[in-house]
């Protein structure tokens, strides 16, 4: 999924050249400063989501409010409609979200949620809160009991690639217009449930444990936000 975005950028930043070459060099002329361009800054990046990623109804709702903003800048319809608009695609694309994830409920989901429920009643966790901030936590041959993580207008990460994880443990992850970035090791398999509302859980990892002894449940949710899981070894790349 990673590498079907980055080629797709690619094959974008390289039209970009060349249309900018073409245009210095008296080819072709292609105006790409035209009324309401800046709005591409929404529609290119959601039309992209629309096929890399799993939350497509956010990115239709983008791309909609994109060419709607588009169609507004040139007078096609006032300004005050188009507000009213983007209000109605957004109260739509929520209630869309909402029944999906009602309806196409899996089996797969009640698991999750079921053990997630379970593990909750012993009440162990650590927690860990970026609000309007960064905040970040490393478990280096430490146990693991469990996370709770808050993150609005902030993000936060939570490395527990070297933890020691003796049983079934679980993460809990509230995120609004914010993130969260959780490292998990590469011999633990990984669970999630994901709760949110334009936004979702994003499984990075190369490599993905079948199975394990123990296992990492995750239960995310909020809005405008998101979690992804990564392994150590995408961690370790960033870094160099």
């Amino acid at each position: 999924m990673k590498q079907t975005k980055a080629i797709i950028w690619g094959l974008a930043v390289i039209a970009l050249g060349v249309i900018f070459g073409g245009n210095a060099l008296g080819i072709f002329d292609i105006d790409i400063f035209f009324k309401g361009w800046w709005t591409l800054f929404i529609i290119v990046p959601s039309v992209i989501s629309l096929f890399t990623e799993k939350e497509w109804i956010n990115s239709l709702a983008f791309i909609g409010i994109g060419v709607i903003l588009l169609l507004a800048a040139n007078d096609v319809f006032s300004w005050d409609v188009a507000w009213k608009v983007i209000l109605a695609v957004f109260l739509i694309a929520m209630g869309l979200s909402l029944l999906c994830k009602s309806i196409f409920h899996s089996k797969y989901d009640a698991e999750v949620h079921e053990k997630i429920e379970k593990l909750k009643k012993d009440g162990k966790s650590d927690s860990q809160v970026a609000i309007f901030s960064g905040s970040e936590r490393v478990y280096n041959k430490e146990e693991f009991i469990g996370d709770d993580i808050v993150a609005v207008f902030g993000g936060a990460e939570l490395d527990i690639s070297k933890a020691v994880i003796k049983k079934d443990v679980c993460v809990k992850a509230f995120c609004l217009f914010g993130g969260a970035d959780i490292i998990v090791p590469a011999d633990v398999q990984v669970k999630s449930k994901s709760g949110f509302v334009f936004g979702g859980i994003s499984d990075d990892r190369k490599s993905k444990a079948e199975k394990s002894k123990n296992t990492i449940y995750i239960e995310a949710a909020g809005g405008f936000g998101g979690v992804t899981i990564r392994d150590s070894k995408d961690k370790k790349e960033k870094l160099d």
